[in-house]
């Protein structure tokens, strides 16, 4: 499926903001450690990818009724859903000066469309090595889910199912989408947000 940048200005997907704060001390540091540890652009995409997956945890995978929004929210306390955690990569790769948006697919909420439908966030990463783009999941993994960071098929958390009139979303955004944003910083208990207050469509 072809993809379109929403800017046609690679700038426009490194800069910073108050929800992609990579400018905070804790991101630098983060950042340049899995630089230090990182052989080239493409090892230091696949670390920043694996640690925000693996290392910060989907609050609905550990039942956590606390909501992060910003990067440095979502490292300080590890854990966010697929908005947050969205955030945080972008951060970490933008502070390296690797451009990274947003990109969104709709799905069923639970397996089936009788349980109505949520917008589910991932990331885009142009990659100087293939002069493209590269989307990633970084939501974590669990049994069911097996996302991985390939330059050669993709490995997304969701397969879409368009039976069930899922959609993979072809625009890579800049920002991410508002909607994303306003139910993070509107909700007070992420469980309930999750079950009951997530957009439905953007």
């Amino acid at each position: 499926m072809p993809f379109r940048c929403e800017s046609p200005l690679l700038a426009d997907y490194l800069a910073d903001s108050e929800i992609i704060d990579y400018r905070h001390p804790s991101i630098l540091e983060l950042a340049a450690e899995l630089q230090q540890q990182s052989a080239g652009e493409t090892a230091f995409v696949r670390s920043a990818f694996e640690y925000v997956r693996d290392r910060i945890s989907h609050s609905w995978d550990i039942q956590s009724s606390h909501i992060t929004c910003r990067a440095s929210e979502v490292l300080l306390y590890r854990e966010g859903i697929c908005y947050a955690k969205s955030n945080l990569l972008c951060a970490i790769l933008r502070s390296q000066g690797i451009p990274a948006g947003y990109c969104y697919q709709r799905l069923t909420l639970g397996d089936t469309p009788d349980t109505g439908y949520c917008i589910h966030a991932l990331n885009a990463v142009y990659l100087q090595e293939i002069s493209g783009w590269v989307r990633v999941d970084a939501r974590g993994n669990k049994p069911g889910i097996d996302a991985q960071f390939s330059l050669d098929k993709e490995k997304l958390a969701f397969p879409i199912r368009e039976e069930y009139d899922e959609i993979d979303y072809p625009v890579i955004y800049a920002a991410p989408h508002p909607s994303t944003i306003q139910v993070l910083q509107q909700n007070t208990d992420c469980r309930q947000m999750y079950l009951h207050g997530l957009p439905a469509e953007i």
